[in-house]
């Protein structure tokens, strides 16, 4: 290869400056720029103070705006997160956020925010992360957030939502995480969740919910990645169906103070990954299986406040096995 001339050596001087100065003033979507000077007038003076400038992914002179990450699409610079928690954001959840097409990332946790999720939150179709929880946000969960499709996460726990859990949410293929505790929901929850192929984490306790644990798991086949389940501190009744040890990954079941009763099927303690057990406060009876103490993982096993008949082994039949069964020890 012959060598580079003086002449385009020169060249190479001059143009490669304008080329950085082209991608470092790349400038930002005019969209994306009206939609979070929105979201900074409705959020106030809280966040005003670390949003400086115009442009929220930065001029140049400036920074971009603090919680706002921004990425190059073509010729234009495009906000993909905002994180905005634990700042004390008072007001309604601003809905000038579902203007912001390219976001992947929302997190709004441990605010002030009031007033219900906006159904054109179901515009927001590349987002990934949905984060809400430990706010105040009301009303029911709009069905239109079964458009996000690829959701991955979504956390709506320690809120005020209300009305039946949706079965739009059976609609999100991605989801892996969903997390629903601490709100006021009612009805049953949805069976239909058990197709959702890569949940792995389902906790929907300290609700109000009703129904059994055979019509959540009555699809065949359902739930075949979910490793821990939270149905505690709601209105359940009915017993343990002998298919819940079906669910081969569950490392932690917690069922703890429904209104459940029955025998514990010896099935349950052949489910090979359980690690944490919490059947207290119930209306169990019968005995615990010999199974149970003879597992290779099960660590915790919480069973007092139901009807256990009297000589159930105590604490340290098992090296490993730690069991809280106050009302029942010998």
């Amino acid at each position: 290869m012959a060598p580079l001339r003086p002449s385009s050596l020169l060249s190479l001087v001059f143009i490669f400056p304008l080329l950085l100065n082209a991608v470092v003033h790349c400038k930002t979507l005019k969209r994306d720029v009206k939609a979070l000077n929105e979201i900074k007038s409705s959020l106030g003076w809280r966040v005003v103070y670390a949003w400086v400038g115009d442009d929220p992914c930065g001029d140049g002179d400036l920074p971009p705006w603090s919680g706002v990450t921004c990425s190059t699409q073509g010729d234009y610079r495009v906000v993909t997160e905002l994180e905005v928690y634990a700042v004390s954001i008072v007001g309604p959840f601003p809905t000038a956020v579902t203007n912001l097409l390219d976001l992947n990332r929302l997190d709004l946790h441990n605010n002030k925010l009031t007033g219900p999720i906006p159904p054109q939150i179901g515009r927001l179709r590349r987002l990934k992360i949905l984060n809400l929880r430990w706010n105040k946000l009301q009303d029911v969960i709009p069905p239109e957030i079964g458009e996000l499709k690829g959701l991955t996460h979504l956390y709506l726990s320690f809120n005020s939502f209300k009305g039946e859990i949706p079965k739009e949410l059976a609609s999100l293929p991605e989801l892996r995480y969903l997390h629903l505790h601490e709100n006021r929901f009612i009805g049953r929850i949805p069976p239909e969740l058990g197709t959702l192929q890569n949940l792995r984490h389902l906790d929907v306790g300290n609700n109000h919910l009703v129904g059994t644990i055979r019509e959540l798991i009555r699809i065949d086949g359902c739930f075949p990645v979910l490793r821990n389940l939270y149905l505690n501190n709601n209105y359940l009744t009915g017993g343990i169906p002998a298919q819940l040890a079906n669910l081969t990954n569950l490392e932690i079941l917690y069922l703890s103070y429904n209104k459940m009763s029955g025998i514990i099927p010896s099935g349950l303690a052949h489910i090979p990954r359980l690690t944490n057990l919490y059947l207290d406060h119930n209306q169990f009876s019968g005995r615990i299986p010999d199974a149970f103490y003879k597992h290779p993982f099960l660590k915790e096993m919480y069973i007092e406040g139901n009807a256990f008949r009297p000589g159930v082994k105590p604490i340290g039949i098992h090296q490993v096995l730690e069991v809280a069964d106050t009302e029942f020890l010998f």
